[in-house]
């Protein structure tokens, strides 16, 4: 545990590089970029909630998270490929520290670990789509994130409900 800690502490960091040297000073294209980091991470994260959750509330939010998250990044898959975009393929340094520091738990602590997490991400995610449809110049990415944007919400509302009645919920969830 100590060293996948250790670990974490040092990936930290280096999710936060990209946006400190502003790799890339195109809005859309960020957008672009973390979108499907984000959405590969729910992909993968969704299916281990289905194999390692261990209540049912659980493992449906993580098929939940497979299913429109694997719709949703097709869509933008497409969009991107028709401008000629090339979309990463895996999630972030940070979201993959995540899923580590999830492999190691189980029973309750999991669900309780990836629920909270899964709050989080998706507040995140709102802010990111919110910012787009405000402040981005490609059209297509707008039209993305406003469509998608509901699905992302509902998401988050479904979160909360599974963290409250299930007592994980504190202040600022």
């Amino acid at each position: 545990m100590k060293r996948i800690l250790a670990l974490l502490a040092l990936a930290a960091p280096l999710a936060a590089v990209p946006i400190a040297f502003g790799a890339d000073s195109n809005p859309d294209a960020s957008f672009y970029k973390k979108a499907a980091e984000g959405g590969i991470f729910e992909v993968e994260a969704g299916s281990q909630a289905q194999q390692k959750g261990s209540s049912q509330p659980v493992k449906d939010f993580g098929a939940m998270m497979v299913k429109d998250h694997t719709a949703a990044n097709d869509k933008l898959a497409s969009i991107a490929a028709s401008k000629n975009i090339t979309l990463p393929t895996s999630a972030s340094v940070g979201q993959m520290a995540v899923k580590t520091k999830l492999d190691v738990l189980s029973g309750d602590t999991y669900d309780k670990s990836y629920i909270l997490g899964q709050i989080k991400a998706h507040k995140e995610t709102a802010v990111l789509f919110n910012k787009e449809i405000a402040s981005g110049q490609d059209a297509d990415a707008k039209a993305f994130a406003t469509a998608t944007l509901p699905t992302v919400k509902q998401h988050l509302k479904t979160a909360r409900k599974i963290a409250a009645d299930a007592g994980y919920l504190t202040k600022g969830n």
